[in-house]
């Protein structure tokens, strides 16, 4: 399956992104359909399909997600104006690539989440 993974390929510079971030075991880059002024994806470089498959060794890789979008979001201006870090699980949630990856969104006042 990670043969087939688009984030996958993007992670090993099979296919170009704007990148953001690149680290051992992170890579970060501009979602191509945006949907505030700041939209960044942030994935590990390793294929993990959902966060329901991260094994409990790698449970620092979430943590480490969170930190690139910390630092992401005050390199991009938006820590202080707010921002939104979102994890997508499985299809009912959202999740259109299954591979780990993590939303950074901001730029602009976000609705309140029904």
């Amino acid at each position: 399956m990670a043969e087939e993974c688009i984030f996958c390929k993007i992670a090993k510079g099979e296919i170009p992104a704007e990148k953001v971030m690149d680290t051992g075991e992170l890579m970060a880059f501009k979602d191509i359909n945006p949907v505030a002024p700041t939209h960044i994806l942030i994935i590990p470089k390793e294929h993990i399909s959902t966060l329901n498959d991260l094994p409990p060794e790698k449970s620092a890789l979430v943590g480490a997600m969170m930190i690139a979008a910390r630092d992401i979001a005050k390199k991009a201006g938006i820590a202080e104006s707010g921002y939104r870090a979102i994890i997508n699980c499985n299809r009912g949630a959202g999740q259109e690539i299954f591979h780990l990856h993590m939303h950074l969104i901001g730029g602009r006042p976000l609705s309140a989440m029904g």
